[in-house]
């Protein structure tokens, strides 16, 4: 199957020159976690949750709104793109290959769709996926954090293992889960309620109990992949904990399901 017959055809897009508040506005409104970056409808860059999140941590923006932080000063210019005619399985590994969530999807020099792992997840639903449990496919090596762990550890642990969601585990029991939408808002609200002057201090007194999702949805190792990607279609969730007598064991990731049908398409 070529990658057009899986794209979503309508793209939203935000011009370089508007301010990070209008990109979190479009992140909103269309629920999305991506945008392709345009200077006057051509593509220059994109940007996503991960990317503010990591930048509003930061010690060169810590003290700055985003109101006055425009997209190009944290968009990822170097877009990698794929023609619509490009094969399932090439796109799928071209996305793990380069460790990205999307990708524009062009005709000639014309962005005419984007995909993403979640377009690919509506395909891990059927008889194939029936017979392939989560046990075989999902990471076992599980980064997580605890609840007393500070924000700005949270927000190292993502960077360092370079992925956009960390289970919340106390005592070996699943508490919460903290994604970089969590990040990126937790950072948003804490400089408009914190005087500029406090911020570098309090900030470290931020907590990941205070802005963790609770009461998780998780599965289990038993548990086919199409019913995993029936629910991760259903709520949006792009990974989820795998649990097993009230232990967590590992996690089940939209990049796990990528990484299956790439295989299969191979």
């Amino acid at each position: 199957m070529q990658i057009k017959n899986l794209m979503s055809e309508e793209v939203i897009t935000v011009d370089k020159d508007q301010n990070l508040s209008d990109a979190l506005k479009l992140f909103r409104k269309h629920n999305v976690s991506r945008l392709p970056v345009t200077n006057h409808k051509e593509l220059v860059g994109i940007i996503s949750e991960r990317d503010i999140a990591n930048k509003l941590g930061s010690s060169k923006y810590e003290s700055m709104p985003a109101s006055r932080l425009h997209i190009s000063s944290v968009m990822v210019k170097d877009v990698i793109t794929v023609p619509e005619t490009m094969q399932l399985g090439e796109v799928a590994s071209i996305m793990l290959e380069n460790g990205i969530g999307s990708v524009p999807v062009m005709c000639e020099d014309k962005m005419v769709g984007i995909v993403s792992k979640a377009d690919f997840v509506t395909l891990a639903v059927g008889i194939a996926f029936d017979k392939i449990a989560v046990k075989e496919i999902m990471s076992k090596e599980l980064v997580a954090v605890s609840s007393n762990d500070r924000l700005v550890h949270a927000r190292r642990q993502m960077i360092e293992a370079n992925i956009g969601r960390l289970p919340v585990v106390d005592d070996g029991k699943l508490v919460g889960m903290i994604t970089s939408k969590d990040l990126m808002r937790a950072f948003i609200d804490f400089r408009k309620n914190v005087p500029e002057k406090h911020q570098k201090s309090q900030i470290k007194e931020v907590f990941v109990e205070e802005i963790m999702s609770t009461n998780p949805c998780f599965v289990s190792k038993d548990m086919s992949i199409s019913e995993v990607s029936k629910i991760m279609m259903d709520t949006g969730y792009n990974g989820l904990p795998v649990v097993e007598d009230g232990d967590v064991i590992g996690i089940i990731t939209q990049t796990d399901i990528l990484r299956l049908i790439e295989k299969l398409e191979s």
